[in-house]
């Protein structure tokens, strides 16, 4: 009896040694969450930005700043939390990808990462490599490329993520669990009572429409609200009730005042807003991405009340940061308040990070001699920006290349190619370069690595007319399985359309023609109507595209495939046709002095 009621008695006395001191704190505890989104491995800064329109832009973003942002928060309030709503990896520049996004794992250990929710560009090497990730090991088949921490400072083998992936919808089929928890907790000390937090971090249900099917074989990618909305009563029994959501799903303003912490249109017409709409309202806070918009909304959760919905633009160029007010007996949340910040490089109040900046540039000298090979030219920008009519300069090299390096015989037999304009990256290839003062208009391997990260195979494959036109017609947002986002692929030289979105689905394309060397065929009239609809082509895509991704599904129908290059070398190789001494490209001439896809109704943005 007596060594049961001892520790009765210890317990009883701490108890209300806890509730003397709780009676003399403050009746709230305010934890700080610093999140960001789609940082796609980017290291070094990214270049200048701007808060609002207005602003005056200033040099951003930057591994080593970024980590001088969140030291500074957490000298302030060590109650900080950092998160990240997805697609940490994955699309990275050359100096993260090259080692396999190991540097960008390592890095964010030492910014002091907490979470992750997993997002589609996460798998873009499969399920396994995303597990290796957060496990740690060595890449299992490139040994000159993986586990170079002896020579930048990090621990060999690749220590692995120190923080955690979360996945809360993504659900393995041959047994019914999440491939990553659906959660994870953080307690912060309230004067001797714990206080809990729950993180919940999901991607969006239509990661199988956009990555490649291999890499997420067994996965099943479930309702984003419904996976949230069954963990509540699992946490609330578990005693916490403050709930931040991590979605890999976002959405955009309208309008042109382009403030980052703005909601210009309330997100309406963007995926995320009835995924929040459905959500509980014990929800109180959502941490959005993959639209690479900046935004700081209050939107309705399903009981009416609004909710905090933000998203920090991508690549490490803006910050969230979020003050989440807990009742310290109840550990509810009875206020929030958020605000998007640019990472300014230029801040004197922030201290860049010495031992991230010092794996950085290690990891970039190793790189280097493949990075810095000149392969071409250029006589201006050729920018990953789209017109009205969705043509994209950067997308049409690239589509160019890819004919190229498929339109022999005993290569494929192409004569088209269509590139998927998500596979063309930010900023496209620029005539100053990535390299301060650069200025030649000479394209270096490493900024073509930055436009073509994927590492995605090229394949030719037999199209009908038929195929060709409805292929086109599921560009449009929702049509024929197409999500909310048009995705107007970029066709090769020669080929030529037209298309008015005020006309429905399956009928929006118009006048299609291919040139071939004895003259333009009319594949589509200008009445919409197709006129040999069996005619077979030979069209190349990548193999993302191949497989259906991007919602293409009329893709995986073609026939007589041929495998060929990664689509990187296809690059490579064409622009070597654009080195000295031969003229540089020339993205104008590239149009032959008109566009290549035509828009025929009044649109002024590509939707």
């Amino acid at each position: 009896m007596l060594s049961r009621s001892r520790p009765l008695a210890t317990s009883a006395l701490l108890a209300v040694a806890a509730s003397a001191a709780l009676a003399g704190a403050p009746a709230t505890l305010t934890v700080k969450i610093l999140s960001l989104n789609d940082f796609h491995g980017q290291l070094e800064s990214p270049g200048s930005f701007r808060a609002r329109a207005t602003d005056a832009a200033v040099p951003a973003g930057g591994a080593d700043v970024l980590a001088g942002y969140v030291a500074a928060a957490r000298a302030a309030n060590p109650n900080t939390v950092v998160v990240s709503a997805g697609d940490l990896i994955g699309a990275s520049p050359l100096v993260s990808a090259l080692f396999h996004d190991e540097p960008t794992i390592e890095v964010m250990n030492r910014i002091g990462l907490d979470f992750n929710a997993v997002g589609n560009h996460e798998f873009d090497d499969g399920k396994v490599e995303l597990r290796r990730m957060q496990r740690g090991g060595c890449h299992p088949t490139d040994t000159v490329n993986s586990c170079r921490g002896a020579e930048v400072g990090t621990p060999v083998p690749f220590e692995g993520a120190r923080f955690g992936f979360l996945a809360a919808n993504v659900v393995q089929r041959r047994n019914g669990e999440t491939l990553f928890p659906p959660y994870g907790v953080k307690t912060f000390d309230a004067d001797g009572r714990p206080l809990r937090m729950a993180f919940i971090g999901m991607t969006l249900k239509e990661t199988p429409q956009i990555v490649s099917p291999a890499g997420i074989k067994g996965l099943a990618f479930t309702d984003e609200a419904q996976a949230v909305n069954a963990l509540v009563p699992r946490l609330r029994a578990a005693g916490i009730e403050a709930i931040v959501v991590m979605i890999h799903q976002g959405g955009v303003q309208t309008g042109t005042t382009a403030d980052i912490n703005g909601c210009e249109g309330g997100l309406a017409g963007s995926p995320i807003k009835p995924i929040v709409a459905a959500l509980d309202g014990a929800v109180d806070l959502v941490l959005t991405g993959h639209t690479h918009a900046a935004y700081n909304c209050q939107l309705p959760l399903a009981s009416g009340r609004l909710v905090p919905v933000t998203s920090a633009n991508a690549i490490g160029r803006v910050l969230t940061e979020i003050d989440v007010t807990l009742d310290r007996r109840s550990g509810d949340v009875t206020a929030v308040s958020a605000l998007n910040k640019v990472v300014d490089r230029s801040n004197p109040a922030i201290v860049p990070n010495a031992q991230v900046a010092a794996i950085t540039s290690a990891y970039k000298a190793i790189a280097a001699p493949v990075a810095n090979q000149v392969i071409g030219a250029i006589t201006r920008d050729v920018p990953n920006t789209k017109d009205a009519a969705c043509n994209m300069p950067a997308g049409d090299l690239v589509a160019d290349a890819q004919l190229a390096a498929t339109a022999a015989p005993e290569l494929g037999g192409a004569q088209l190619a269509l590139m998927n304009p998500g596979g063309v990256r930010t900023p496209g290839f620029l005539y100053a370069g990535s390299g301060v003062g650069e200025g030649d208009g000479n394209v270096t391997y490493g900024e073509a690595f930055t436009v073509q990260p994927f590492g995605n195979s090229l394949v030719t494959l037999t199209l009908s007319s038929q195929q060709l036109k409805d292929t086109l017609e599921q560009q449009f947002p929702n049509c024929f399985g197409q999500t909310s986002f048009a995705r107007v692929l970029l066709p090769s030289n020669g080929v030529r359309y037209e298309w008015d979105h005020t006309q429905a689905c399956g009928a929006k394309v118009r006048n299609l023609s291919v040139q071939l060397p004895g003259g333009a065929v009319t594949v589509v009239d200008a009445a919409g109507t197709v006129l040999e609809p069996s005619r077979a082509w030979r069209v190349t895509v990548n193999n993302f595209l191949a497989d259906g991704g991007d919602a293409f599904t009329v893709l995986k129908g073609g026939t007589d495939r041929l495998g060929g290059g990664q689509d990187i070398d296809a690059l490579v190789s064409y622009m070597a046709r654009f080195r000295a001494p031969n003229p540089p490209y020339d993205p104008g001439a590239a149009h032959l002095g008109k566009p290549r896809i035509v828009r025929l109704d009044t649109g002024t943005s590509c939707p």
